[in-house]
């Protein structure tokens, strides 16, 4: 049975991991690429200088700020399915256009949705060090968050369970096959 989002041949090439920051998108890409051997990117990887400079600052970024981001995403995907090759890449995507920018007219791509309440969130981005966005603009993301609709066909994760049950449940749900067991690293 093909999973939630899944193109004709029931696996995604590509799946995009989307939640707010904090939900575990970087590291949970990084672990489903370790088991199922794909290359993983993080979309903050993508990002011009000015956007990383504007979130550093506390500034939430404008749509029009999100555009050459969002176009730099696709390209990659867009790369990946001519090319043959797996990916994962993990992007906020709070936003159906977004998701429209990454996910539109692109069949086997996977819409993966780290779906936690603000206090677990909150909790988590008190503890992280070393990352450009601070936890002071985690309420504009929930503000700015659409849930997948029913007809985006997402994989909704809650982000409570452990990072390895978060993984085998995204490779169960598209009944892919690892190349490894997911890493017992804490979380």
């Amino acid at each position: 049975m093909p999973g939630p989002g899944a193109g004709d041949s029931g696996e995604p090439r590509v799946i995009v991991l989307m939640g707010v920051s904090g939900s575990g998108k970087s590291t949970i890409g990084k672990r489903l690429g370790e088991v199922l051997g794909w290359t993983f990117r993080d979309a903050d990887s993508f990002h011009p200088q000015a956007n990383i400079d504007k979130m550093s600052r506390g500034q939430p970024l404008t749509d029009e700020d999100r555009r050459p981001w969002l176009a730099a995403i696709a390209a990659w995907i867009d790369d990946r399915l001519a090319t043959g090759e797996h990916g994962i890449v993990s992007c906020s995507a709070l936003k159906r256009d977004y998701r429209r920018a990454l996910l539109g007219g692109r069949r086997q791509v996977g819409l993966v949705f780290l779906r936690g309440d603000f206090a677990l969130i909150a909790d988590r981005m008190s503890r992280r060090r070393g990352h450009f966005m601070p936890p002071s603009l985690l309420e504009s993301q929930f503000r700015t968050l659409e849930e997948p609709a029913p007809e985006e066909r997402a994989l909704v994760v809650p982000i409570w369970l452990s990072p390895r049950k978060v993984v085998e449940t995204i490779v169960r749900a598209y009944g892919l096959t690892p190349v490894s067991p997911a890493p017992e690293r804490g979380p």
